[in-house]
């Protein structure tokens, strides 16, 4: 059996498809391996799904390297961009249903999962327009010589996304590297299944040909590491941990060289100085932060309030934090549904216990919320020094830390004090000093008054420890494409 009907608060009884989808059908895994999918929010279990091994991971490159080499190579980026338009237009349709799987499988308030979905929409869209501008160039070095540069695709792609943004990822990866010709062999996260395969039945009713599109489910230490290591794998795309990033580029380095793209952890800044109007800055830092019940890659985890604010701003962040409904997904009214696991949960609440036995101290939250399901109440930390884990390491969730600084250079200076560099935000009214503080910031992404605004035509990714590459915008491009340089000898032999 490779479907189930499951059902939803939001979108009634559907199809929820459970195979491993392979060369446009959903299959079995050759082991008849299956693993349990646990619903957050109330810790029962959803359905169970086959589970990819090597051996699947081998059916699943295969056919993506006969599509690449096959009919795949002949069709026109043009009729490319119609395909990623089609599967962007058939989200849109079914906008209602993936979200609701997403907010089942992940937990996602449905208000947020609508948002990403929508979201993803954009992406494939905007991919979809691009695939028939990626063009190359002639270069004049003598009139004896006519030089033509291309950009080709680079061939099949592994691509493993993460459990906090499964369909946002999905679109991600797929839209840029079916965009420039590549075939795709994409993993999800073993905890999130569900809404990637839901929308594998998309791809299929686009129209694109078998094997261009793979999605299997299973684990990172089976399959991702029989991606990562693949010789027949010709590129590698992780979003993640930076510890399993680093595992990622040994199997690249240690198999064929593959070319790699990592877009890894953070422990993002969000630098408010005095001059800012408090009440869009205490907006931002709670959307910077509890936005996606924190289980975000560049949350504005650091809070760095100017001295003279800083006890006014912690008393009016409280109350702002208050304000956050907490609870069942799909209500509307929610905005931070349960944390995605229990390993997740227990993880989180290691760390407010570090916080609090390091002398941190708690301004609201830092307990589980409920008896059931893997809720956390939003937590504040205040009186933090640098030193702390919570300052200092990525936790995945609904948790800040709030420290003062007296002036710009310490705002910059405790601002690079990590070994991440993903994101950032200053909040001010003074355009010379969003500027110069932007500048100087080591992050690949910094928000001035606004947070996690991140949009599909702009370039996102790390500095440091928080990754290689970039996704979105045109950069994405660079990721999935081969340049080669053709030079054709016009004039007579050069030596006799």
């Amino acid at each position: 059996m490779t479907s189930i009907k499951l059902k939803t608060p939001a979108s009634g009884e559907y199809e929820q498809p459970t195979g491993l989808f392979i060369n446009n059908e959903f299959v079995k895994g050759q082991d008849g391996k299956t693993f349990e999918v646990i619903n957050p929010t109330d810790e029962s279990v959803i359905c169970s799904v086959h589970e990819a091994t090597e051996k699947d991971v081998d059916i699943a490159v295969s056919a993506a390297r006969k599509a690449f080499e096959g009919p795949w190579r002949q069709v026109t980026p043009g009729d490319r961009g119609k395909l990623l338009f089609k599967l962007a237009d058939l989200f849109e349709k079914n906008l209602e249903l993936l979200a609701a799987v997403e907010s089942l499988d992940n937990g996602k308030a449905i208000t947020m999962a609508k948002g990403d979905v929508a979201a993803c929409v954009g992406c494939l869209r905007y991919y979809g327009g691009w695939a028939d501008k990626i063009e190359g160039k002639v270069v004049d070095t003598g009139s004896d010589t006519f030089n033509y540069i291309r950009k080709e695709p680079i061939g099949v792609c592994g691509q493993i996304i993460p459990w906090n943004f499964p369909l946002l990822m999905w679109s991600w990866k797929i839209g840029p590297a079916v965009a420039c010709g590549n075939t795709v062999v994409l993993k999800t996260a073993e905890q999130t299944p569900l809404s990637a395969l839901v929308a594998a039945t998309l791809i299929k009713e686009a129209g694109f040909p078998p094997g261009v599109v793979n999605i299997i489910s299973g684990f990172g230490k089976v399959a991702g590491a029989a991606i990562s290591s693949h010789m027949d794998v010709d590129k590698i795309a992780f979003t993640g941990s930076t510890v399993v990033g680093r595992q990622i580029m040994k199997a690249a380095a240690g198999s064929n060289l593959k070319n790699v793209t990592l877009e890894l952890g953070g422990k993002s800044p969000n630098i408010v100085f005095a001059d800012a109007d408090i009440d869009n800055a205490i907006s931002w830092v709670n959307f910077g932060i509890f936005f996606n019940h924190g289980q975000c890659c560049c949350a504005g985890s650091r809070v760095y309030v100017q001295e003279s604010i800083y006890d006014k701003f912690i008393e009016r962040f409280k109350e702002r934090t208050a304000k956050n409904v907490v609870g069942d997904p799909f209500d509307e009214n929610t905005f931070q549904g349960p944390q995605v696991s229990q390993l997740q949960f227990d993880r989180i609440m290691e760390y407010i216990e570090h916080g609090k036995e390091a002398g941190a101290k708690v301004e609201t939250g830092g307990k589980r919320k409920g008896d059931k399901g893997y809720f956390i109440e939003p937590t504040i930390f205040s009186n933090v020094t640098e030193d702390m884990k919570i300052m200092q390491e990525e936790i995945f969730g609904p948790v800040c830390s709030i420290s003062k600084f007296k002036d710009k250079e310490e705002a910059i200076r405790l601002g690079n004090h990590a070994t991440y560099g993903l994101a950032a935000a200053v909040h001010t009214s003074n355009l010379n000093t969003a500027i110069e503080v932007s500048n100087a910031l080591k992050a690949g992404t910094v928000w001035v008054n606004t947070y996690n605004t991140l949009h599909h035509q702009l370039p996102f990714g790390g500095y440091q420890s928080s990754g290689i590459g970039r996704e979105l915008g045109e950069a994405a491009l660079e990721n999935y494409s081969h340049t080669k340089t053709v030079s054709i000898r016009l004039g007579d032999a050069l030596f006799g």
